[in-house]
């Protein structure tokens, strides 16, 4: 379940990687539909990043504390991806997008979503199994 959750965690960033790539060649910051916060923009992968590597540590080691850290990380990762969905959403990032903003992908974003729930739920089943040990 660990490399699943390792696969899975990969996926989702790959997704969220072409989003923010996708994000910053139409203009970024500069599109005035969705004004996304910069430090949410720059936590999001970041938390994601720093989890992932707290997950390959738990990976190598086997330490409970480990997988637990990488938890929490993306408890923080799963909350800002969530304010950034939302503020997509009610910003017109979906069917109401104009001009630039209608070239971002609806269907990365779920996907990216997809993966990321599916990510989080390994890893606390993990984590829950690997505490009971």
């Amino acid at each position: 379940m660990e490399f699943a959750a390792l696969a899975a965690w990969v996926l989702a960033a790959t997704a969220g990687g072409y989003l923010l790539i996708k994000w910053l060649t139409s203009g970024g910051r500069g599109t005035k539909v969705t004004r996304f916060p910069v430090l949410v923009v720059i936590g999001h992968p970041l938390a994601a990043v720093i989890g992932l590597c707290v997950w390959i540590g738990y990976l190598v080691t086997g330490r409970a504390a480990f997988a637990w850290v990488a938890f929490a990380a993306l408890l923080v990762v799963i909350l800002q991806g969530f304010m950034l969905l939302t503020r997509w959403l009610v910003g017109g990032g979906g069917r109401h997008a104009r001009g630039r903003d209608q070239t971002f992908p609806a269907a990365a974003v779920v996907f990216h979503g997809v993966i990321a729930v599916t990510t989080f739920v390994l890893v606390f089943l993990t984590a829950m199994e690997v505490s009971r040990t």
